[in-house]
C-alpha cells in the first residue's frame, strides 16, 4: 500500500509512512542449493571416476582397454597415458602425471579452475559463460596436433608415456 499524503497546517503535503517496515528478504538457501545441483553432480561424477582410477592402477594390465589407435597403428594419440596420468595425479605424484600425459595433467587443473568458477557463479545466481571464439578452438586443436606429432617422433620421446 503506498504511503498516504495528508495536508499539514501550513498547507504542504506530509507523508505518513506505512504502518510497519517490510522485513528484509529471506535468504535464498533452497534456490542456491538448486542452482549448485548441476555443478555438484558433475563434481561427484568426476570425483567418482578419479577415485576409481586412483584405486585401480592402470599400470597393471587387464583393467582398462588399450587405446584403439595405438593398437591398430602404433601411434600415440593425445589421450594415451591419460589414465596413468590421472592415477599418478590422484596419488600425488605430479612428476609421473606430467610424464605420462602432460596435456591431460594441465587439463585436470584447467577443469578444476573452471569448475570452481562455475560453482561460485551458480551460487551467486549468475550463469557461467565461456565464450570461446573459433580461433580459440583452432588453437586448442593445433596444440593437441603438435603434441601428438611431437610425442610420436624420436626427439619427443619424453612426452610419450
Amino acid at each position: 500500500m503506498p504511503p498516504t499524503v495528508c495536508p499539514t497546517p501550513d498547507g504542504t503535503p506530509a507523508r505518513v509512512p506505512d504502518a510497519a517496515p517490510s522485513p528484509p528478504p529471506a535468504p535464498d538457501a533452497p534456490g542456491r542449493l538448486r542452482r549448485i545441483a548441476v555443478p555438484a553432480g558433475v563434481f561427484a561424477a568426476v570425483a567418482g571416476a578419479f577415485a576409481y582410477v586412483g584405486a585401480v592402477d592402470p599400470n597393471e594390465g587387464g583393467h582398462y582397454p588399450v587405446c584403439p589407435l595405438l593398437r591398430l597403428t602404433g601411434v600415440l594419440c593425445p589421450g594415451c597415458g591419460g589414465l596413468r596420468s590421472a592415477h599418478a595425479f590422484i596419488t600425488g605424484d605430479l612428476g609421473a602425471a606430467l610424464s605420462a600425459n602432460a596435456i591431460a595433467t594441465v587439463g585436470y587443473v584447467v577443469f578444476a579452475t573452471v569448475w570452481v568458477l562455475w560453482l561460485v557463479r551458480s551460487w551467486r545466481g549468475r550463469p557461467l559463460r565461456l565464450a570461446l571464439a573459433p580461433a580459440h578452438w583452432w588453437a586448442v586443436g593445433a596444440v593437441l596436433a603438435v603434441f601428438t606429432v611431437v610425442r610420436n617422433l624420436p626427439f619427443g620421446s619424453a612426452l610419450a608415456p
